[in-house]
């Protein structure tokens, strides 16, 4: 999952009674904070008037009020197309965005579910999941701007040079991206190699050596070896781009009775090749604890995905090599743990390592999931 920034410490609190009289939302009787999540902080507020999540918006990337007030235009278009999402609540003085202390904030209905990651999911759900992405793809179509209107963000990291619409977003970079990577072909071997270097260097400098020093210096002399195999099969450009949600996972899903009933988190909207989403939101579900994929799974998502987007087997396929090209290139775990000292993506780290070993060796059989 693309990350990039780390949260306010545990004894932020916020705002309440700026906040709540803004929204006329009554009292507060309870305000506890939301653990899951790396970027922005949630909490589960109940006041004298019901039951919120209050949310507020800390990533520097996405905390802009009025890219945060684009993203809630867009899930008020999507829920009147019966797309299942929360939009926010509108403050007294008819803006869905709150500025208070310099911190943005938005104030959402209380939605009652649970996250289920791919191994809780039957087949059939996996085919409903599949489905409600590529609605939420072909809905985005209908109700965002047309993509002649949007220019995506400079290869620099800057911002847009032209953004001639009200409702366009910059493109995101991937957290595990190489600095200098040209982001329409993906990162270059050369930088990667440059890379493992560098993080190899402060796996020897670290002090006591542990665990999981000895487990990414095992993953980043891996890595290395096969990317000196595969280093000439760097992917051509990007395929169909569109407006997706830009962070589709489980923590961005809440299901009630077994059917999906919000997707939230709409903070990397934006313009992007769209199968590539598919592919990235099937390996996040459907990656098992060892580092391999359900295939089964994958299956009956992407055939779904594929009918109610309109995406073709090939471009799965294009989308697949992408992807896989930038797990092979993809630290930003290691990043964090060392360059950062923030280890709160450790776990994630033994599946998510052993994913791209495990993908590059079935490679074919992966491709064969996705657009079979």
């Amino acid at each position: 999952m693309p990350r990039s920034s780390v949260p306010p410490p545990a004894s932020f609190a916020p705002p309440l009674g700026a906040l709540l009289r803004q929204y006329a939302a009554g009292s507060a009787l309870t305000c506890e904070p939301v653990d899951q999540g790396l970027l922005n902080r949630g909490y589960r507020l109940c006041t004298t008037r019901g039951r919120y999540f209050l949310k507020h918006h800390f990533d520097p990337e996405t905390a802009d009020p009025v890219a945060i007030a684009r993203q809630h235009r867009a899930t008020q278009r999507l829920a009147d197309l019966g797309v299942p999402v929360a939009p926010p609540l509108t403050g007294t003085d008819g803006r869905t965005v709150a500025v208070v202390g310099g911190h943005a904030y938005a104030l959402h209905p209380w939605i009652d579910g649970r996250h289920r990651h791919g191994g809780q999911l039957s087949t059939e759900q996996c085919t409903r999941l599949g489905a409600l992405l590529g609605v939420v793809h072909a809905s985005l179509e209908r109700v965002m701007p047309a993509q002649g209107g949007v220019t995506t963000q400079r290869a620099d990291g800057g911002g847009s040079a032209d953004d001639r619409s009200s409702d366009a977003g910059p493109a995101d970079r991937a957290e595990g991206a190489v600095e200098g990577a040209d982001p329409a072909r993906g990162a270059d071997p050369a930088d990667t190699f440059a890379l493992i270097d560098r993080l190899l260097a402060e796996v020897r400098r670290h002090r006591p050596s542990d665990a999981f020093d000895e487990l990414a210096r095992h993953r980043l002399l891996e890595r290395r070896a096969l990317l000196e195999r595969h280093a000439d099969r760097r992917p051509p450009q990007g395929g169909s781009v569109g407006w997706v949600h830009g962070d589709f996972h489980p923590f961005n899903l809440l299901y009630r009775d077994g059917e999906p009933a919000a997707i939230v988190d709409w903070d990397r909207l934006g313009v992007h090749p769209r199968a590539e989403e598919a592919v990235r939101a099937a390996v996040i579900f459907f990656v098992r604890p060892l580092g391999t994929l359900d295939l089964t799974k994958v299956r009956a998502y992407a055939r779904a995905y594929r009918r109610a987007a309109g995406a073709t087997p090939s471009e799965l396929t294009a989308a697949v090599h992408r992807v896989w090209w930038e797990r092979l290139n993809d630290f930003w775990i290691l990043r964090w743990h060392y360059e950062r000292g923030d280890t709160r993506a450790d776990p994630q780290f033994p599946a998510a390592s052993a994913l791209a070993v495990w993908w590059t060796r079935e490679y074919e059989s992966v491709c064969e999931a996705f657009a079979g």
